[in-house]
């Protein structure tokens, strides 16, 4: 399995063979002192490098026993430590394009907590790692928009290039800008809304072009978070192509200690609930397989998979001691987009990792919308509880159970 990805094998290749030795006779006089079976003073232990012709003095094995009570607390602290990482769906707060329809709150400037609300906002800001979908476009020019020959199902995103602080004073730090939306204004759009968001200090994965297939936050204790994103469009990693999608994350888990994937994938919609486990087919398009995908993709060494694309919530999985949620459905929508039922649900994957990516503890909480969009608290966990029946649902032999106030549990 891949998950090894020969991190540990490489590091252990690196360690000199005498400080092996050393820690060999250290741990063979710690485990002495726990059993009757010791049978010759450590002292006594072979102490020489045969391929390098080194001795390890006794000076040397009794310093490293005396260091050893004090170096263990702290490698346990650093072991147990953990990383909160938040995961929403699709975010677009407002488009100009080609009649203005902005939400009135989401001004330059102003507090993300107007918004949110000062609880949720504070759950944003105290994460680690703040991940979300921007479906569309973040600049001002008009050139190559895409035309449109019906206005039920062609919609085209700008929205101004404030926005980008907006979401960065918001919480935000890793942002997928791999949808059908991203191109709304050509490679010219797409090229400004990855500079906006990464001026704003939000790392971007976007379109399959250099410099914008692998997006890294560095933590504030030096370890690595990457985000490679695919979707099913033109111009993008796409969701089905299982050989790519296995190198992105490969490539991404050779730069980073956490690998997150996001996925725009399947069918849109209330009628498009369910995990099928195969190729899903939406507008003569095909959407991709999001089963196949995120198992794909976890194989391969990903952590973390994020999907979005169906406007509503699917289900969630742990799948080899990592999260994958199918999809977190809307979140910070405003103007066109559908609200109405589970569409106005806006779920938030609130995760601990460990500092390899291992899922520790995982919550749903519950946001939600209203029509015309803008998030915000929702007391009732209407969110988690939908989430809760589709797992149930669709992954009954996973066993993942999801409680009333959003909290996961799943055999370990």
């Amino acid at each position: 399995m891949y998950r090894q990805s020969k991190k540990f094998e490489d590091k252990m290749r690196l360690l000199p063979l005498k400080s092996l030795v050393a820690f060999g006779l250290v741990a063979g006089a710690l485990l002495a002192g726990c059993t009757e079976a010791q049978t010759a003073p450590v002292g006594m232990a072979a102490s020489q490098d045969e391929q390098s012709g080194e001795e390890v003095s006794p000076m040397e094995i009794a310093a490293l026993q005396t260091n050893t009570a004090d170096a263990a607390p702290a490698a346990t602290a650093e072991a147990a430590r953990t990383y909160s990482i938040l995961g929403v769906g699709d975010i677009m707060m407002g488009s100009d394009w080609p009649q203005p329809g902005m939400d009135p709150r989401v001004t330059p400037g102003a507090s993300a907590a107007a918004v949110l609300g000062p609880e949720l906002a504070g759950i944003f800001t105290e994460a680690d790692v703040v991940f979300g979908n921007f479906e569309g476009t973040l600049h001002s020019s008009s050139n190559d928009a895409k035309a449109c020959g019906s206005s039920r199902y062609c919609y085209v995103f700008r929205s101004p290039p404030f926005h980008a602080e907006y979401l960065s004073r918001a919480g935000f730090t890793l942002m997928s800008n791999a949808n059908n939306h991203a191109r709304d204004f050509g490679e010219s759009g797409r090229t400004a809304t990855v500079a906006n968001l990464r001026n704003a200090g939000i790392a971007v994965a976007g379109g399959d072009r250099d410099g914008m297939r692998i997006g890294v936050q560095t933590l504030d204790d030096g370890r690595r978070v990457a985000l490679v994103a695919f979707g099913h469009n033109p111009g993008l990693l796409r969701v089905q192509d299982y050989g790519r999608v296995t190198e992105m994350v490969r490539a991404a888990d050779a730069e980073a200690d956490i690998v997150m994937v996001s996925c725009h994938i399947g069918a849109e919609g209330s009628a498009h609930d369910r995990v099928t486990r195969a190729t899903e087919i939406f507008l003569g398009e095909n959407r991709g397989d999001p089963y196949r995908f995120a198992r794909t993709a976890v194989d391969a060494g990903a952590d973390i998979v994020f999907c979005h694309g169906p406007h509503i919530p699917r289900a969630v999985e742990v799948y080899q001691g990592r999260f994958i949620a199918y999809s977190l459905g809307n979140f910070w929508t405003y103007g066109r987009f559908n609200l109405s039922g589970h569409n106005g649900l806006a779920p938030i994957a609130q995760l601990e990792v460990d500092g390899e990516g291992a899922l520790v503890s995982a919550n749903i909480v519950s946001a939600r919308q209203d029509r015309p969009g803008g998030p915000y608290l929702d007391r009732s966990n209407a969110a988690a509880q939908r989430i809760a029946e589709l797992t149930a649902r669709d992954f009954p032999e996973g066993r993942v159970r999801i409680d009333a106030s959003g909290q996961l549990d799943w055999p370990r």
